[in-house]
């Protein structure tokens, strides 16, 4: 494994990170999915046991089972080897003493004293307003960390690189997560976000390097552009660990075949990697993807469930994919979805926790509409 020293921190992270919002299920229900344990232990503690040294979790992944399956993945001494993050859910507080709350109750579901690196979660200007200034919550976090509760102080980050730029400003953070990749080099914090928070000293972790999968398989127009002799995931992250600010990249994996794949990637990782000739095509690659990606969604799952019933991740999946496979073959990945857009009712709950802000409410109608059946 190759590591990097992250940010002003002093610690030496490896390359790869596990994230651990598509862990390996039992139950595939939208929405509820159920942790298959068992493989979430082997996985975690295999990649442990070749050289990932930092998992991270948050409150509310797996239907906030997560941390839960975390701190199991992590007994037997494995809690020893690693750094271990996660996520304050700044979008439920309503008091100051909301946070040290919740933060209790994550200590308690991990089976730690302590969390190395802790994140205010998915901060948009919403949240920073009325929830992280309002409540005061980086004077908590500062409180916390003197009490050895949590070590370094960070956040994630949804929203325009204007505000971000403001948050960094804000506070003595440690660190921040950022949605990063070849795609994403002009969209939220991007390009310009990244190199402000390195120069400011702030380690820098990357999510989303995969863009929710929809970079692991490339659709043959951009495979056109890929170098021989690597897969479209390699390439992909290659981009990222080529650039001597990314301390580290999230993989959220789910089976063994992608630890493996993602840690043998890892141990070539280094700065300055991708040749000065293969540059320009990522480029070339973002402007064939642009032109195809209807919707921006990552398959986070933050929208789910829907009271309604509608597979927001899934249908965004099929409609994009008219996009990259064609009709022909997106039709039948949506008629295979017993969620389907026309359940929409328009009710607005899954654009509140939407990181990508996009109005499902206006998308749902049109997608209904493109697979409605043919007369």
């Amino acid at each position: 494994m190759q590591y990097r020293t992250l940010g002003n921190t002093g610690c030496e992270i490896s390359a790869l990170g596990f994230g651990t919002m598509r862990l390996p299920t039992t139950d595939h229900t939208p929405g509820s999915p159920q942790i298959d344990q068992e493989e979430t232990t082997r996985l975690i503690r295999y990649a442990i046991d070749h050289g990932v040294n930092y998992i991270d979790t948050a409150y509310n992944y797996h239907g906030g089972q997560s941390e839960v399956s975390v701190g199991k993945a992590l007994m037997d001494g494995y809690r020893e080897k690693t750094y271990l993050a996660t996520k304050s859910p700044v979008w439920r507080f309503e008091k100051p003493e909301d946070f040290d709350e919740h933060l209790q109750e994550q200590l308690t579901k991990l089976q730690t004293d302590h969390v190395d690196f802790y994140l205010l979660h998915a901060l948009n200007r919403e949240t920073w307003e009325n929830k992280v200034k309002k409540l005061d919550l980086i004077s908590r976090m500062k409180n916390a960390k003197e009490a050895g509760k949590i070590r370094f102080m960070g956040f994630s980050f949804h929203d325009e690189v204007s505000l971000f730029k403001e948050i960094v400003d804000a506070a003595e953070w440690d660190f921040c997560q950022i949605q990063y990749n070849y795609i994403n080099v002009d969209y939220q914090a991007g390009d310009e976000g990244l190199l402000y928070a390195a120069e400011k000293g702030l380690g820098v972790i990357i999510m989303e390097p995969l863009l929710g999968g929809r970079l692991a398989v490339a659709p043959k127009q951009v495979a056109k552009i890929l170098p021989a002799g690597r897969s479209a995931v390699e390439w992909a992250l290659d981009y990222l660990w080529d650039k001597p600010q990314v301390g580290l990249l999230l993989s959220g994996m789910g089976t063994m075949e992608m630890v493996r794949q993602n840690i043998a990637f890892a141990e070539k990782s280094h700065t300055g990697m991708v040749p000065a000739e293969e540059k320009p095509l990522y480029a070339q690659a973002k402007q064939v993807f642009d032109t195809m990606a209807i919707v921006p969604c990552t398959q986070c799952g933050y929208c789910m469930p829907c009271p309604f019933g509608v597979d927001i991740p899934h249908v965004y999946d099929a409609y994009n994919k008219t996009a990259s496979l064609g009709m022909k073959k997106a039709r039948p990945i949506y008629e295979a979805l017993a969620g389907k857009a026309d359940l929409c009712k328009a009710c607005g709950r899954c654009e509140e926790h939407c990181p990508q802000h996009i109005r499902s409410t206006e998308r749902m109608p049109e997608i209904a509409k493109v697979f409605a059946p043919k007369e």
